[in-house]
């Protein structure tokens, strides 16, 4: 697991078991193992956790995502799909394609600058955001 993951759960004040260090190393690999569209769900989580540590209980990755959801590490969308799937909070947004299901990440400063703004404007400071556009591909032309 990363340092600055670690850091991460430190401020939060969680203490990190064995079990939720495996299912915090499961999220955090999973875009490099799976891709960058990948945003699984429990019941995939707990299928990846299960083949590192079988002793892991489903309610144990229940549990454990809801409390780091809970922190602010990880973040829960919808995405129209019927059920919520998990990544970290980092910072970026979503384009779904709601024909596919594909999910591209994107980072936009002139979007985060805008937020920043709005927030601003009305008197805030900008503590989180979530961004998610849906939409369909363009047939070429």
């Amino acid at each position: 697991m990363t340092d600055k993951l670690e850091q991460k759960f430190q401020r939060k004040g969680l203490k990190l078991t064995d079990q939720r260090r495996t299912i915090a190393k499961v999220i955090l690999e999973s875009k490099e193992e799976y891709g960058e569209s990948d945003h699984p769900d429990v019941d995939e989580l707990y299928n990846r956790v299960s083949k590192i540590d079988p002793k892991i209980s489903i309610a144990t990755v229940y549990r454990t995502v809801k409390l780091f959801e809970e922190a602010g590490i990880l973040t829960k969308h919808d995405f129209k799909t019927g059920k919520a799937r998990y990544e970290l909070n980092d910072d970026h947004n979503h384009l779904i394609d709601i024909k596919t299901g594909e999910i591209i990440e994107f980072v936009d400063e002139e979007i985060n600058q805008i937020q920043q703004k709005i927030a601003e404007k009305y008197g805030y400071s900008l503590v989180d955001h979530r961004l998610e556009l849906y939409g369909v591909k363009k047939k070429s032309q």
